[in-house]
């Protein structure tokens, strides 16, 4: 008899053991393994989260001034793949990134492809080209939008915000938060874009020769009317 309550009350504190242990599995908290968030290009190990949309997006006419004080807008830019990346001198994420873009710049800049960095600072230009000098920046030009209309047109919801144009001036998408934009991930990106049409059609390597000459408005009248075509072809 006193066997089989031995027993018995060994078997229930093994029962209780499990139990407790189950409860506290099911219960623990969460976050004892944190989630993995990515925030773009920060290191070496983070992914490049660059949102694209599904279309090309039409922007608004959105219009800031350069390092000289002339009026610009974002037309100015057409024929060209622009990042546009929207900052300020006051955003710590903004100045450490800002280096990144300037060798981005000095990779890739050229006829087909520029980094325009719009700063939002109230205080002016001065800020910003003093901040370019402390920094040793040598390769962005300097744009300003002291207003701050131009972000808001724009919808940034942060700093730094930078945008992919594309060579009609659409947006293609966007990144919120800053990256390592001369990481060789970043710049296959980019590349990548700068090889397509202004469309979605990436062009074959073996096709980037010559491009053929378009007709003109002139000859493309002449062929309608002989053909007698009375709307432009689909």
């Amino acid at each position: 008899m006193k066997t089989a309550l031995i027993a018995a009350a060994t078997s229930l504190l093994v029962f209780s053991a499990v139990a407790v242990g189950l409860y506290w599995y099911q219960e623990r908290p969460m976050s004892a393994s944190p989630p993995s968030v990515t925030t773009g290009v920060s290191s070496p190990q983070a992914s490049f989260a660059f949102t694209l949309l599904e279309e090309p997006r039409p922007l608004p006419a959105v219009d800031f001034i350069d390092g000289d004080g002339r009026t610009m807008t974002l037309a100015d830019f057409r024929g060209k793949v622009v990042l546009l990346n929207i900052w300020a001198t006051w955003c710590v994420p903004c100045r450490e990134e800002m280096p990144t873009l300037d060798r981005l710049q000095a990779e890739l800049g050229g006829p087909e492809f520029q980094v325009v960095a719009l700063s939002i600072d109230r205080a002016g230009l001065d800020i910003v080209r003093a901040f370019y000098d402390e920094t040793g920046i040598k390769h962005l030009a300097m744009y300003l939008d002291s207003s701050g209309k131009a972000s808001r047109e724009l919808g940034t919801v942060g700093l730094p915000t930078t945008l992919l144009v594309d060579r009609e001036g659409r947006e293609l998408g966007r990144l919120v938060g800053p990256a390592e934009w001369d990481s060789p991930e970043v710049v296959a990106f980019i590349r990548g874009h700068l090889e397509r049409k202004t469309g979605s059609r990436v062009l074959p390597r073996t096709a980037r020769t010559a491009s053929p000459r378009l007709p003109d408005a002139q000859s493309l009248a002449a062929a309608h009317i002989a053909t007698g075509q009375t709307s432009a072809p689909q």
